[in-house]
Order: structure tokens, then C-alpha cells, then sequence
């Protein structure tokens, strides 16, 4: 079959209401404007953004929010054929403050897990190349169960597998439950992203590099990138061996929340066309850099080929 989709993202929609009022507690945030938000949410509309074919498949409310995802979803050309709309369930929704380091939030989680069989078909899988989670829409069921299932069929079919390990102890209270979870998702060899604040959160204490790639690479991942903020990436590839990069300096961050997204796109978008590791990580850390220079979404009035550097 063709392969007419690029990506496929499953997991969390919801509505990220991020504070008006910089480097403020959510104790102390009085205004918060509405963005449409969720990992995979954010890489199936920055990887439309970027002239990809992407699906987002997911599930919101039957209400004001959930309407409101899906005219944003199509205003960016993002297929929502697969977003389910639930008549139980609202619209997921989370408070963020807006912060120039890791954000706070609070989850008010309704709708996001509720993802069934039957949103994800295999005449799907056939026609697509990479299908990407994350580790919070595997912190609940159905969604866990049903991505999971898409994810080994996804890889029998030949698509890479891709995921974001954006673990939080607040989303995913049961560590040893999430690591068992994430050793299966791993059994399909997929692109692994992870940063630092991650991997803290999920061992519950600080971990050397050599330990969080061995860790990795032992549950079956073969490609693992580390973000670590100030001090860039550090990749590792049983095939390719260790790629480090510096992060390119910025002197005007505006705003953190999705800038890992947008990295991972990159990084995704990147493969896609067949660049080798380094020049994957230079398009990737491009388009956090230009996340983190915007609130909410990238920009609008933007060549990305002519400001990626990409032939």
C-alpha cells in the first residue's frame, strides 16, 4: 500500500490554559490563555506546520473545548478523522505556569485516555510511516492498552515507532507500573526521546548518562536522545555510536512549554528525509530554539526549509 501518511501521533488532546504572568507559581497565576496542547498533539500540528502529512488520533469532549481542538487541528491541516469525540467524558485540561525552566501544572485528566481499537485501523498502519506515543498517554487505559497493541502491529507492518518518555510521577503515580509498560513499547525498536527531568522523575533520583542509554538500549531501543537543556543533547545509536551537541545559545525564551515537542518533531521530520544523526539533531534543536522564542504555537510567517537549512 502507499505510504500516504508520514506520522501517525496517538495519545493525549487537551487544553494547556498557561499562565499570563511569567516565572509565577500556579499558587500565585491569576490569568491563563488557552492553547490547544498535548505531546502528541503538538507534534502531529508542528509536523503539518512543516508540509508533513500527520494524523493525530485521540480522543476529546463532546463540548466547547473539544470543538475547539478540532477547529484548531484543521486550521493547521492535521487529519482528525481519528479524533474521537466522547459524550461521557469532558475535555481533558491542564494548568500550566509559564516559566522559563520546567513549568508547573495541574491535570484535570477526563477524555485524553479514553482512545479505543477502533480509532486506530490497520489500513492505517499500512499507509503510514511513523507511528509516535508518549508516556503520558500510556499512564491510563484504555488509551495504554490500545496503544500498545497499534504499536507491535505498527512495528510488524514495518513502520518506525517513536516516543516521547515524558514521564511525570503526577501523571503516572506507580513508577514500577510505567517502567513495565514502557519495557513493552521499547520491545518495538523505537526512537526514544528523554531529558533529564524525565529520567530524574522516573528512577526517583539522578542517573548518570551511561546508565540511562544502557537502561534504554536493554529494554530494545537502538536510537535514545537525551535533551539536557543548557548543556544540548547527547544522542546514542547501537548502529551510529555518540553523538553529543552543544545547545545553541538564546538569550529571549519566551516560553518553555512544548519546546521538546517541537525538538522531536524535528528530529522526526529529519529522519524522514533521510538525514544522517547529526544533521537530524542541528533541524531538531532549530526548531526548539525558534518553540522557545514564541509562546504557544511556532510562528506563523515562517519558511521553515529556507530557516532549517534544508536542500
Amino acid at each position: 500500500m502507499e505510504k500516504t501518511i508520514d506520522i501517525i501521533c496517538a495519545g493525549e488532546v487537551l487544553i494547556d490554559f498557561i499562565g499570563h504572568e511569567v516565572n509565577t507559581s500556579i499558587t500565585r497565576t491569576k490569568d491563563y490563555h488557552r492553547f490547544l496542547g498535548g505531546s502528541p498533539t503538538n507534534v502531529a500540528v508542528n509536523a503539518a506546520r512543516l508540509g508533513l502529512k500527520s494524523v493525530l488520533v485521540a480522543t476529546c469532549g463532546q463540548d466547547g473545548l473539544g470543538d475547539y481542538i478540532v477547529r484548531k487541528l484543521n486550521a493547521n491541516d492535521v487529519i482528525t478523522s481519528y479524533v474521537r469525540k466522547s459524550d461521557i467524558e469532558p475535555t481533558s485540561i491542564i494548568l500550566v505556569s509559564k516559566s522559563t525552566s520546567t513549568p508547573d501544572f495541574i491535570a484535570y485528566r477526563e477524555a485524553d485516555c479514553q482512545i479505543d481499537q477502533s480509532q486506530i485501523s490497520v489500513e492505517l498502519l499500512e499507509k503510514s510511516k511513523i507511528f509516535h506515543t508518549t508516556c503520558f498517554a500510556l499512564s491510563k487505559n484504555p488509551a495504554r492498552t490500545t496503544i500498545l497493541e497499534s504499536a507491535k502491529k505498527a512495528k510488524a507492518l514495518g513502520l518506525q515507532t517513536s516516543i516521547d518518555i515524558n514521564f511525570s510521577e503526577r501523571i503516572w503515580p506507580d513508577r514500577e507500573e510505567a517502567k513495565r509498560v514502557l519495557k513493552e513499547y521499547l520491545s518495538t525498536d523505537p526512537f526514544v526521546k528523554l531529558s533529564e527531568d524525565d529520567c530524574y522523575r522516573l528512577f526517583a533520583e539522578a542517573k548518570t548518562e551511561d546508565f540511562i542509554f544502557e537502561y534504554f538500549h536493554g529494554l530494545g531501543a537502538s536510537t535514545i536522545c537525551l535533551t539536557k537543556g543548557k548543556d544540548g543533547v547527547v544522542l546514542s545509536s547501537l548502529e551510529h555510536g555518540m553523538f553529543h551537541q552543544k545547545a545553541m545559545l538564546i538569550d529571549d525564551i519566551k516560553d518553555t512549554t512544548g519546546a521538546g515537542d517541537a525538538f522531536w518533531t524535528g528530529f522526526l521530520y529529519a529522519q524522514l528525509l533521510n538525514k544522517n544523526l547529526e544533521e537530524t539533531i542541528t533541524i531538531a534543536q532549530k526548531l526548539a530554539v525558534l518553540k522557545l522564542r514564541n509562546v504557544g504555537r511556532l510562528p506563523e510567517d515562517i519558511n521553515f526549509q529556507e530557516y532549517l537549512n534544508i536542500d
